[in-house]
């Protein structure tokens, strides 16, 4: 597989083994549709990426550059972005299911319609980030940042959300369940009284 930049049109990489891209320069790489999955790819520079619909299950991305790229549909369950600079990215209509994002800086990226069920979101900064429609059920929210962000018609129910700044976060039409209405009051910065 030749790896390209999408601007350039310059070769980056001319023979890819599957995998071991730890520490890969691969900004502005054209990887759309690419078979990436079980590939090492930890502390790569991949900001400005094209990896539209790539498919990444169980990649480690841990530590990776990923600011700006474009991920929309692409196939991240199970991946390891623990760590993972995800700012501004475009994860629309990805599948994140059951991935490791604790620690990742998420701020202002878009994650409308992503399936994010079961994943681990401990820690993370989603600050602004667009979360409309996305499909949070059973993730772990625990101590995240999500202030500002965009959790209209969010499915949250059993989302972990002890400790999460939800401060001017949209909730509009989000599905929560009774339990948890306690920890995003908590999260919005009110108190409960008995």
């Amino acid at each position: 597989m030749e790896i390209k930049n999408r601007f350039s049109g310059k070769v980056i990489f001319s023979d890819v083994s599957a995998a071991h891209l730890a520490g890969a320069d691969l900004r502005a790489a054209d990887l759309s549709n690419a078979d990436l999955s079980d590939t090492d790819l930890s502390a790569a520079h991949l900001s400005d990426a094209d990896l539209r619909d790539a498919d990444l299950r169980r990649a480690d991305l841990s530590r990776a550059d990923l600011r700006r790229a474009d991920l929309s549909g692409a196939d991240l369950s199970g991946a390891n972005l623990r760590d993972a600079d995800l700012s501004r990215a475009d994860l629309s209509g990805a599948h994140l299911s059951d991935a490791d994002l604790r620690g990742a800086d998420l701020r202002g990226a878009n994650l409308r319609d992503a399936d994010l069920s079961g994943a681990d979101l401990r820690g993370a900064d989603l600050r602004v980030a667009n979360l409309r429609g996305a499909n949070l059920r059973d993730a772990n929210l625990y101590a995240a940042d999500l202030g500002g962000a965009n959790l209209r018609d969010a499915n949250l129910a059993g989302a972990d959300l002890g400790g999460a700044n939800l401060y001017a976060a949209d909730l509009r039409g989000a599905k929560i369940s009774r339990m948890q209405s306690e920890n995003i009051v908590r999260g919005l910065g009110m108190f409960v009284y008995p």
